[in-house]
């Protein structure tokens, strides 16, 4: 810490040249214990029962404690033994599919009787000369981190080995300034995560308000203001729609089935693929996550194989609406108008390719299929066993029941909400800065901490 006194001699790689004097560097290994688990998921015949910490659980919770639910697993008495969690002790991730992933710790603040730290985790026991909560704060540092990132190796997973854990360098000041930066941390990472906490309820009150309006304009129509505005009845007598999910719509939009309002729907082709971007003059196969989002992005795609022959009837072209038919239940027939695309890109059969009749504008497709009402309908017909994948087959698409305005009232709806979103959007953009901005500082406010670059006391 800066006490006015010369540094002591230069640090290791992966932390600052100098540190103050009164520090010591040590490698991980000559401090603590580190051992990665081998405890799977599985349950074995003849092993006892216990409670497994896993990957999700250290890398979505700063702490591990006794509130967390925890998957039921069986362990042999050595594996009880070694990898009970303890007080003090502290868990990393160390494999994951982004080498950005590997290293997360979490802090055990109390025994945990029973509960054992699980596969894809190194399990940490700090010794004397060690504090465990600081340690914590150490692993969340720059330049440790940086270690981590460093020795990450791997194709498809990355993973560190016994030695990048044992060897990764750990400032160590004596273990009394040692709890104080964690206090000093503690009390300061708290304000900026509550901070942050507000902000992402804030984005999530946003998500909630634009949803609602979607869903309110593409059913009821525009607010008065807004349809005397685009020259529209601002007071449209309503009639009951017949539907009880829909109740009440303006008495001259007429009620129909997606199957009266477009030309034909059609599914994609998904040959294997390289698990890397076409280049430009390459064909590609786009992935069900091009329309995440209700915008069309042309970069999720993979290359296909040059001795597989392309299929060119699939190719997408600007005017197209592409609409997810198998994902996660959120995501399941999210849309996209294609508004720009590169060529020598293919419709996969994880998508729907949908050409529409005259009456109805694309855009108002797109925010209807975004609307409560068009979820409700294809959550409740979706069929799937796994909850990560669900499907919606063509008959549900084309029974999608809906009231159709005028085209021009379409147009004129389509206009009000693209600047409704704006405004809406840019709220959230800047409320998404600020959070980039805090997270930044936290990581800064630690790096700095835990080596020394600030005083705590």
């Amino acid at each position: 810490m800066s006490d006015g006194v010369a540094p002591r001699a230069a640090a290791p790689v992966g932390l600052p040249r100098e540190l103050p004097r009164g520090w010591q560097s040590k490698q991980l290994r000559r401090v603590a214990s580190a051992k990665a688990s081998n405890i799977d998921k599985k349950t074995v015949d003849g092993q006892a029962s216990v409670l497994l910490c896993n990957y999700v659980d250290v890398y979505y919770n700063r702490q591990i404690v006794s509130t967390l639910d925890f998957m039921e697993a069986t362990a042999t008495a050595e594996q009880a033994v070694n990898f009970e969690l303890r007080q003090g002790n502290v868990l990393i991730t160390k494999d994951s599919e982004t080498p950005s992933d590997i290293g997360v710790p979490a802090f055990v603040p109390a025994d945990l009787p029973g509960v054992l730290c699980g596969y894809h985790l190194s399990h940490i026991r700090p010794g004397k000369e060690l504090s465990g909560a600081f340690l914590t704060y150490c692993f969340q540092a720059g330049g440790i981190q940086d270690h981590f990132y460093s020795n990450a190796t791997g194709v498809t997973r990355f993973g560190l080995s016994r030695s990048d854990i044992g060897t990764c360098p750990i400032p160590l000041p004596p273990l009394s300034v040692q709890l104080a930066i964690a206090a000093h941390l503690d009390r300061e990472t708290a304000k900026i995560d509550t901070l942050v906490a507000k902000k992402r309820e804030l984005i999530a009150k946003l998500k909630e308000q634009r949803s609602a309006l979607i869903s309110r304009t593409v059913t009821r129509g525009l607010p008065p203001e807004a349809a005397q505005a685009a020259g529209l009845d601002p007071n449209p007598p309503m009639k009951d729609s017949g539907v009880a999910w829909l109740g009440e719509v303006p008495k001259h939009w007429s009620g129909t089935r997606l199957r009266f309002a477009t030309r034909g729907i059609e599914q994609g082709w998904s040959p294997s693929c390289d698990n890397q971007l076409a280049d430009e003059d390459q064909w590609g196969v786009l992935k069900v996550g091009c329309v995440n989002g209700a915008f069309f992005d042309e970069a999720e795609h993979k290359a296909l194989p040059i001795e597989i022959a392309p299929l060119t009837r699939y190719e997408i072209r600007t005017g197209d609406i592409l609409m997810s038919r198998a994902n996660t239940m959120d995501l399941l027939g999210s849309a996209a108008l294609v508004g720009s695309v590169r060529g020598k890109l293919l419709l996969c059969d994880k998508l729907y390719r949908l050409r529409l009749r005259e009456e109805l504008v694309e855009d108002f497709l797109i925010y209807f299929l975004q609307a409560h009402q068009s979820r409700f309908q294809l959550e409740r017909e979706a069929t799937g066993t796994s909850g990560s994948m669900q499907n919606i087959g063509q008959d549900t698409i084309k029974n999608l029941r809906f009231f159709l305005p005028p085209a021009t009232e379409q147009r004129a709806i389509v206009n009000y909400l693209v600047d409704a979103g704006q405004r809406i959007g840019q709220t959230m953009n800047l409320c998404g800065e600020a959070i980039t901005r805090l997270t930044e500082y936290r990581a800064a406010l630690i790096t700095a901490a835990v080596t020394g670059q600030v005083d705590v006391r």
